[in-house]
């Protein structure tokens, strides 16, 4: 069996279940048959605090395993638990769920977006541009082209 989650296209619920079959594609919200409402979720947390990292102890000595892990809190004692299979899909789902609960995204993912986005804002600044004005708005997108049957023959 797998296990799958997603969000609503309305991003007020998460809905979750089991599937017999790997998904081919995406899975359609209405097929999953439990539900979580984003207001019920009372904490994100990762690694060695998440509820199934600390009940199995074979899995705390995994880092790999522990530095993917993520859960969801909501109720009482409920938990959602994931271990992600890659540290993008880890970040995507951290940062995703901290912005729906309107926490800041601190994932390694975000850091380095920042970080690109502020170098360039730096060498703009650093930048000789006397007498020329930056617009504030995007340019326009121009029109499609009629086709795209773009060829450059090379003879």
């Amino acid at each position: 069996k797998f296990w799958y989650c997603r969000l609503s296209p309305n991003h007020k619920v998460l809905h979750y279940g089991d599937l017999e079959e790997s998904p081919q594609g995406e899975v359609p919200h209405d097929s999953l048959q439990d539900k979580l409402p984003v207001a019920d979720i009372k904490a994100v947390v990762t690694g060695k605090d998440c509820p199934h990292m600390k009940e199995k102890g074979a899995l705390k000595q995994n880092k790999e395993v522990l530095e993917l892990a993520f859960s969801i809190l909501y109720d009482s004692n409920c938990q959602l638990n994931f271990i992600a299979p890659d540290k993008h899909e880890y970040c995507i789902w951290t940062d995703g769920l901290n912005a729906l609960l309107g926490k800041d995204m601190m994932s390694d993912l975000t850091r380095n977006d920042l970080d690109t986005l502020l170098s360039m804002e730096i060498k703009l600044r650093l930048l000789d541009l006397e007498n020329i004005q930056i617009p504030d708005a995007p340019p326009p997108i121009p029109k499609e082209p009629s086709n795209y049957d773009f060829v450059y023959d090379c003879n």
